[in-house]
């Protein structure tokens, strides 16, 4: 297990937010202001926004990193970010929760939790020793992939952060609902006085709002989403090549430029337009209930390799036509 200090080391800062119903356009607006107001800020690094998973009610995680602790802090600290928070306090239901990481966990497609632990006092050599046999028993469940615990950054995060990931959510949901995470969470209440538990979605994640509860609709696999998202994707892309692309072409605007424009447009379309289409077309494949059978979820599988063939094949003809 990975303790990260502070120093030269990267960090990365959770927001959790709940954004009020029916304002999430104002919200990605003034997230994108926030990313312009960041990137002029010396160590930023990047940013990555997580839509509200399911049961999440509208709670939305973001993440900022940033090349050193003392940048973000910079950042965090900056009467410009002060101004910007001013201004959306308004998009959200009560404060957003925050918790700073000195050191970067490693990135990788899956599905993350983020905990954050008040300590009781002088309990950090329990808590540690908690922590390690948490993660020994973690090790032993499928699809599990790492785990970190930072830190508190003083002035910044008065809480130890753990992160650990799993590679598809039912096997993250297994993990948190076995009884031996139970059994662990009792034998740690005497460490720690309260704790926090956000997740972070697939990359995906944002395409696939499908409704119902928690716990009997869960995100699609990955292998899932991506399928439905090609299906939804290239016949977006063709016909852009063949119309937009082409005027644009002939108009002389740069290749780039153009290239740019139907990206913009093909994102644009896929969001509000054929996601919902292909997610009401796949429900019963892409979220089935647990006795769902192998056959089915082959099936399903199949039906989509179909549809890649008849659009390949009319495409194909389309073309040759033009």
């Amino acid at each position: 297990m990975a303790a990260a200090n502070q120093g030269d080391q990267s960090a990365t800062v959770f927001l959790s937010q709940k954004v009020r119903k029916g304002r999430e356009a104002d919200y990605r607006r003034w997230q994108d202001e926030m990313t312009e107001l960041a990137r002029g800020f010396h160590g930023f690094e990047g940013k990555e926004v997580y839509p509200p998973g399911q049961g999440a009610d509208g709670e939305w995680v973001v993440v900022f990193r940033f090349a050193r602790i003392d940048q973000l802090t910079a950042w965090l600290n900056s009467p410009q970010h002060e101004r910007m928070l001013a201004r959306g306090r308004s998009l959200l239901e009560g404060p957003e929760v925050k918790e700073v990481l000195a050191g970067e966990p490693p990135v990788q497609p899956a599905v993350t939790v983020v905990i954050s632990h008040h300590l009781a006092p002088g309990q950090e050599p329990a808590f540690v020793r908690w922590q390690q046999k948490v993660r020994k028993v973690q090790e032993r469940y499928p699809g599990f992939l790492g785990f970190e615990l930072f830190r508190p950054v003083p002035g910044v995060q008065e809480d130890w952060v753990s992160v650990f990931r799993f590679d598809t959510r039912e096997h993250l949901d297994t993990w948190l609902t076995s009884e031996a995470r139970k059994k662990l969470l009792d034998e740690g209440r005497a460490a720690f006085a309260s704790y926090d538990v956000r997740q972070v979605g697939s990359a995906f994640g944002g395409w696939f709002r499908l409704g119902g509860d928690a716990a009997g609709h869960a995100l699609p696999p990955n292998w899932k989403q991506a399928m439905a998202v090609l299906l939804g994707l290239y016949p977006i892309m063709m016909v852009l090549s063949l119309t937009t692309d082409r005027a644009l072409g002939a108009a002389g605007v740069p290749g780039y430029l153009h290239l740019f424009i139907g990206g913009a447009l093909s994102v644009c379309v896929l969001t509000w337009l054929v996601m919902p289409l292909v997610n009401r077309a796949l429900r019963r494949w892409l979220t089935p209930g647990r006795e769902t059978s192998a056959r089915t979820h082959l099936l399903g599988a199949l039906a989509v390799a179909l549809g890649y063939a008849v659009m390949l094949a009319f495409f194909g003809w389309a073309t040759g036509r033009l």
